[in-house]
């Protein structure tokens, strides 16, 4: 790879210790765009009090989100009522590439101030506060921020299927919160082969920059390591980065919310400025040609 990045000690042995997770992804890709004027990522807040937002989509709120477009209730969201028929969404693999980071938003909320105790919130046990009814949090967000997800999976048929709930949702989708829901399309298609082509070829929701401008940085982030799948890309890329997160989910049910901590790999690559598709319909309309035409030269 043609790249001023020498990988370290410490991504090669990341690299490493993942030796079950092939190169590139097997196949078909099922292609998302996230935006919308807010979105929360939650990574480590727990109610009530701080409600934080992640940079980037987290796996627990991309696997829900598939759950919601399923129609599967939080006792059986991961593997539906059968698992051999409905499919297990944990063995789904996430690519996301940030199209426009957003800028954060604090926002001071109060609920149930000056009622009566027996009228306010009830908490997840089904009783009510004791002492001040006053429910007080801070809830961060990322404002118009975009986010492009490919996503990949060893069971072909679950893809499919999750490809037509997008394309018709039993329940509505958000983006991390019930209160952020998404603009615009969300699906963009189930296309064959590996993710990271498609991601590195598709338009960026982003303002198209000056004439001047030769690249511009774009952030990756994966659930399985990157470097594999950029060996043979000549663009430019900084520091192949991991971090633990604890968002692979392993129950949503109400009372038994359960988490996994997982590595998280993340780089910049350094894209042509030519891939800058511009914003809302400027966008839309550069992301349907660019689909059009791959979708007719793959058949």
């Amino acid at each position: 790879m043609t790249s001023p990045h020498t990988l370290t000690s410490g991504d090669a042995a990341q690299d490493a210790a993942t030796p079950d997770a092939p190169a590139q992804p097997t196949g078909p890709t099922l292609l998302m765009h996230l935006a919308g004027p807010l979105q929360s990522w939650g990574e480590r807040s727990r109610f009530p009090s701080q409600r934080d937002t992640g940079v980037t989509p987290t796996r627990s709120a991309l696997i829900g989100l598939f759950a919601a477009a399923l129609g599967r209730s939080r006792d059986d969201a991961l593997t539906g009522r059968d698992p051999d028929t409905d499919g297990d969404l944990r063995t789904l693999s996430f690519l996301v590439r940030t199209d426009r980071p957003g800028t954060r938003l604090r926002d001071f909320h109060t609920v149930g101030g000056g009622l009566p105790r027996t009228e306010t919130v009830v908490t997840a046990e089904g009783t009510y506060r004791k002492g001040a009814n006053a429910l007080v949090t801070t809830r961060h967000y990322l404002q118009d921020a975009a986010f492009t997800v490919a996503v990949t999976g060893t069971d072909t048929a679950l893809l499919e299927r999750c490809d037509e709930a997008l394309r018709r949702p039993r329940w509505p989708l958000y983006l991390g919160r019930r209160s952020c829901p998404p603009t615009g399309r969300v699906r963009l298609g189930l296309l064959p082969g590996p993710p990271m082509p498609y991601l590195l070829d598709l338009p960026l929701a982003r303002p198209i920059p000056g004439r001047h401008v030769e690249t511009v940085p774009v952030s990756f982030d994966a659930d399985r390591p990157l470097r594999p799948m950029l060996d043979q890309i000549t663009l430019r890329t900084g520091e192949f980065n991991t971090t633990e997160v604890a968002d692979d989910p392993q129950s949503y049910a109400t009372l038994d919310r359960r988490y996994l901590d997982r590595t998280r790999h993340h780089v910049v690559v350094h894209l042509p400025a030519a891939r800058c598709g511009g914003q809302g319909t400027t966008y839309l309309g550069n992301a349907a040609r660019y689909l059009t035409t791959t979708r007719g030269a793959a058949s």
